[in-house]
């Protein structure tokens, strides 16, 4: 007997929206950028401020002249590179091999990479944040995830990097670099059950119409046939924490020392930036403390080079409070 039913082609966009099963993301691409180690990193939202630069963008009203930009800055403290896996390209996906979380397991992977063709296999670092190391985020538990390799053309080179990283830490400045552009994977800020005017964006119902629920609702579930509410009418439910991810976020300073940025006071509800930080163009997902983890990006965007950063601002938040 034939099959009748088949795999649901096209995107549901934000659909269904439901609660992120785990906070710190999951990201999952194709494209690898080459001479790239590690294709991702992690850090911290600390908050937002804005910055003077002087515009290099081509065919631009504003080229070279200094205009006002919005920021948001990431507290990046240092990744372990705790452990590393293999896998096998099969039929049926990406299959894993072995795993070493210690030096003297790091033999595993290397009868994977003298039993199969290279050309099979690919590496995966295993890494850990350090949020003990961050002022602003009040958890101990590390986030444990896996970041892609393969920029260094094969997987015997990935061994030999992560050979020489295993058990160390990682840098974002080992990673990235001003001028880059990346792609921002985070989990939003959450708003809980919320009825289909806010979830959806329904429109409010007139006044002639205002029964029960005082309109804030919507006019119908559906038609008669088929006897069930289908999938697609608004309706009140989960709001918020969900996975997204926004694509081609310029890099605009990679720094050391968190004075640079850190306002007069602190950022509000997080604090002093300490470590490493990461000054991206424009907005990030999620509350302020929330893991933002960032990958090349995978979109064309054009390259303008490392803007000229004039000013940036640092006086004190504490007047901004809402």
């Amino acid at each position: 007997m034939s099959k009748t039913s088949r795999p649901r082609r096209g995107s549901l966009a934000f659909s269904p929206r439901k609660r992120a099963k785990q906070e710190k993301g999951r990201i999952r691409r194709e494209t690898i950028v080459e001479g790239r180690p590690l294709q991702g990193f992690a850090g911290y939202k600390a908050g937002m401020t804005h910055v003077m630069l002087i515009d290099n963008r081509e065919h631009s009203p504003t080229q070279g002249q200094e205009i006002f930009v919005p920021a948001t800055v990431i507290e990046a403290p240092p990744l372990l590179f705790s452990g590393l896996r293999i896998y096998r390209e099969t039929l049926y996906g990406l299959k894993a091999l072995t795993e070493a979380w210690s030096e003297a397991q790091l033999s595993r992977i290397e009868e994977c990479l003298a039993k199969y063709p290279a050309e099979e296999l690919e590496l995966r670092a295993i890494v850990e944040t350090q949020p003990k190391l961050v002022s602003g985020v009040p958890k101990k538990k590390p986030d444990v995830f896996e970041l892609r390799m393969g920029g260094l053309g094969n997987a015997s080179a990935d061994f030999e990097f992560a050979k020489a990283h295993f058990g160390g830490e990682i840098r974002v400045s080992d990673v990235f670099k001003a001028g880059d552009f990346v792609d921002v994977t985070a989990v939003t800020k959450g708003k809980g059950f919320q009825g289909p005017v806010k979830r959806w964006g329904v429109k409010i119902q007139p006044a002639k119409a205002q029964r029960a629920g005082r309109g804030r609702h919507v006019g119908t579930l559906g038609p008669w046939r088929p006897a069930r509410v289908r999938w697609f009418v608004p309706q009140a439910g989960q709001t918020g924490y969900h996975q997204r991810t926004e694509y081609n976020k310029l890099i605009l300073k990679i720094g050391e020392n968190g004075e640079e940025v850190t306002p007069k006071g602190g950022f509000i509800k997080y604090g002093i930036v300490r470590n490493d930080y990461i000054l991206l163009k424009g907005s990030v997902p999620g509350p302020k403390k929330r893991l933002i983890r960032m990958s090349f990006a995978i979109r064309n965007h054009p390259d303008w080079g490392v803007p000229e950063i004039s000013y940036i601002y640092t006086e004190s938040q504490q007047g901004c409070r809402r």
